[in-house]
């Protein structure tokens, strides 16, 4: 009975070419919606909160991108992940080596993220200046802005910013994060002004 079934299937005929391309595509159909599924999940807080529940998740939960007067929320994907396909599928391989490390211990207690934060945290803004802010910009833009119903010091600091072709992350880092330990740092990034970022 087996064999019978193989030799029909494997028979070069019209049923059998079609019964191939039918479970092809039958088995892509599958494929790309479990693909698709994963790869959703992998995009939530919940999946974040898994390795980051001790550590960012909180001050995240703490931020105006988690809880403020309009109830628009930032999800961990939307600041971490580009939205055009080929940055998204790059940074989730990238991505891909920060789990192996999670679970290979080098990052896995708080102690040990917090020691990590600096290069942690300069590694993402260095990733987000090279792409001008991408994500950041998916929201929020210069060009979309009302100056005249921002703060005083906000509209300068926006405009001085585009006149001299800053970025986002440039000024607004730790929006959302707890900014690691940057004493002693030299990056044009000051202790002072880490503060200011903080009010």
């Amino acid at each position: 009975m087996i064999k019978k079934f193989w030799r029909w299937f494997r028979t070069p005929s019209r049923i059998a070419v079609g019964t191939l391309l039918t479970l092809a595509f039958i088995a892509g159909i599958v494929f790309w919606g479990g693909f698709n599924t994963a790869l959703e999940y992998t995009n939530t807080e919940e999946f974040c909160s898994d390795c980051h529940m001790n550590d960012v998740v909180p001050e995240y939960r703490m931020s105006v991108h988690y809880n403020n007067r309009s109830g628009v929320k930032a999800d961990c994907a939307d600041c971490h992940l580009p939205h055009d396909f080929v940055g998204k599928w790059t940074r989730k391989i990238v991505a891909s080596r920060e789990v192996y490390a999670h679970i290979m211990g080098h990052v896995d207690t708080k102690e040990k993220f917090e020691a990590a934060r600096l290069e942690m945290a300069q590694r993402e803004w260095a990733r987000m200046k090279a792409n001008d802010s991408a994500e950041c910009r998916y929201c929020h833009n210069f060009n979309d802005m009302d100056y005249t119903q921002q703060k005083t010091v906000a509209e300068k600091m926006h405009r001085l910013a585009q006149e001299e072709g800053k970025t986002c992350i440039d000024c607004h880092k730790g929006i959302a994060h707890q900014l690691p330990n940057m004493h002693g740092v030299k990056s044009g990034f000051t202790q002072s002004e880490s503060k200011d970022e903080k009010k």
